[in-house]
């Protein structure tokens, strides 16, 4: 295990923090372990019913609250999702030919094309609208600040209950309730530890950590992160789009 002197600033935070959880964990008396253990299971039912409508976050909001060969994609169903950014993404999928890969999408998209006759197919201020999404749950609040000459638009959370059981949800995922096989992960859950990886976020739900546990989380993601998609995506019940889009990622 990495010495605590070769390792960053981050991880005395993270000593410091998980350190007083401890000591006041042990300060308890038996009383409020019970009420402790009650409590726990109650949000435990609560988190296995799923949040209620308003606070249903999609994957992007996740990843914005937190920072193969290629296939041609094929829109295989161009009914209303429901989401303004995926149905604006399918949009673009469903009305170009011929079909562009995965990886195309992905650099068209995001805007890292430097093709000039396809500058239209980049999602604008995908940043603001999925924050914006975020307030409209009641996850974020909007703010103005003043900077001398200009007024800047901030989104400061305001309910951390959400963003705890994320956080929660991602440790659970590599620590408690790993299963040591992909395919046997929720996907959903294993789509967004890739991509908060790859937008730089994943560290944030691992700081609290102790040493060890940060160690072995960051082993097992490490783990996920050294597959190889191509050879993934054959496997039974393998969601070959998920593995074409963590292979654009990780490529």
């Amino acid at each position: 295990m990495t010495s605590l002197t070769q390792r960053s600033s981050g991880l005395v935070q993270r000593r410091t923090e998980a350190s007083r959880t401890s000591a006041a964990d042990k300060d308890r008396g038996s009383g409020d372990e019970d009420f402790e253990t009650r409590r726990g299971a109650e949000e435990e039912e609560v988190e296995d019913k799923g949040d209620c409508k308003e606070t249903r976050l999609t994957l992007m909001e996740e990843v914005l609250l937190l920072g193969l060969k290629d296939r041609e994609v094929i829109c295989k169903s161009d009914a209303p999702t429901g989401d303004v950014l995926l149905d604006e993404a399918l949009k673009h999928v469903k009305e170009t030919q011929p079909p562009e890969t995965v990886q195309s999408w992905i650099e068209l998209l995001s805007g890292e094309t430097w093709n000039p006759l396809k500058l239209h197919y980049q999602l604008r201020n995908v940043r603001e609208r999925l924050a914006k999404n975020l307030v409209e749950k009641g996850v974020l609040t909007t703010e103005k600040q003043n900077f001398l000459l200009f007024d800047m638009t901030t989104h400061p959370l305001t309910n951390n209950n959400i963003k705890q059981r994320l956080i929660k949800r991602v440790q659970e995922a590599v620590l408690e309730k790993w299963v040591n096989d992909p395919h046997r992960m929720d996907k959903r859950l294993l789509a967004l530890i890739f991509l908060a990886h790859s937008s730089d976020v994943l560290e944030n739900a691992f700081s609290p950590l102790l040493d060890d546990q940060y160690d072995l989380a960051m082993k097992r993601v490490r783990q996920l992160l050294d597959l190889e998609p191509e050879g993934e995506s054959t496997k039974t019940n393998a969601n070959e789009l998920l593995w074409a889009v963590v292979a654009a990622f990780t490529k």
